[in-house]
């Protein structure tokens, strides 16, 4: 068994948050999965190739293990993220597709004890570097990286724009950080929504305190940006990354020249 976190500290302000690209499952859950389930194609699909290296000193805090097994990106009252609107739940019960994953659906006894033993470890994690990082430079960011299917009929309708910017409306972090993101991914010419679809999952909203010197965006990308399809075996595209890469390059470098200026 993995550790179900893994943490790579950084000096800078950034800290990225990786909830979604685990790919390891328990023997317990894995045997319960069926055919559909088994395939993982929920999986933020190498967002952390994505963005490795991009920034230097910037903080990762990357789960180990899959979104069926739970999800960390989800409250652990499992509050639904979209009220009126398909989504999966703290631990899901069927895929994006809306279609059925579980063989044997998991208890009650199995959300408690995933939340234990995954859920939690990984919001202690993500929590002790956020503080960290703030004691450091009296501020910290956090870029919260995911992607996800550009066609998926159940949670939207038609494709989803390449860069989907979440902050809670507007209440996750300054102004400055999401005007700036907006402005980068604009003049890509590239398509991009914000506070659409995705306004940002739980870690966003939960983490996301500008007052406290605090600050939280999610960026949802869509997958065609960086796969060469989006079915198995969801192979990464580094034609297609490159460009890409470069994009979420100078969001990331004009996150940390904007830290100082967030201070107080």
């Amino acid at each position: 068994m993995p550790d179900p976190v893994i943490v790579e500290p950084g000096d800078g302000p950034v800290i990225l948050g990786l909830p979604h690209v685990g790919t390891w499952l328990p023997d317990d859950v894995a045997a319960r999965l069926n055919d559909r389930g088994r395939l993982l194609a929920d999986t933020d699909w190498h967002v952390e190739r994505l963005y490795a290296g991009l920034l230097p000193g910037a903080t990762v805090v990357r789960a180990t293990f899959h979104r069926y097994v739970i999800d960390a990106n989800r409250g652990p009252d499992n509050e639904s993220l979209y009220p009126g609107q398909n989504t999966t739940g703290l631990v899901p019960l069927t895929d994006f597709d809306g279609q059925p994953i579980w063989t044997q659906e998991p208890t009650a006894q199995d959300l408690a004890d995933r939340t234990a033993r995954f859920h939690a470890p990984y919001h202690a994690a993500l929590s002790a570097e956020i503080e960290r990082v703030r004691a450091r430079h009296g501020v910290a960011i956090l870029y919260d990286c995911h992607s996800i299917r550009s066609r998926i009929p159940f949670l939207f309708d038609g494709t989803l724009p390449d860069f989907n910017i979440g902050t809670a409306g507007g209440t996750t972090c300054d102004p400055r950080i999401q005007s700036a993101v907006e402005a980068i991914c604009r003049a890509t010419g590239r398509t991009m929504a914000v506070n659409g679809r995705f306004k940002g999952g739980w870690t966003t909203r939960h983490y996301g305190r500008p007052a406290d010197g605090v600050h939280a965006i999610q960026m949802e990308l869509a997958q065609s940006t960086h796969l060469a399809t989006e079915t198995p075996p969801f192979a990464f595209d580094p034609a297609k990354a490159a460009p890409l890469r470069d994009t979420l390059q100078h969001i990331l470098a004009t996150l940390a020249d904007l830290a100082p200026d967030l201070k107080g």
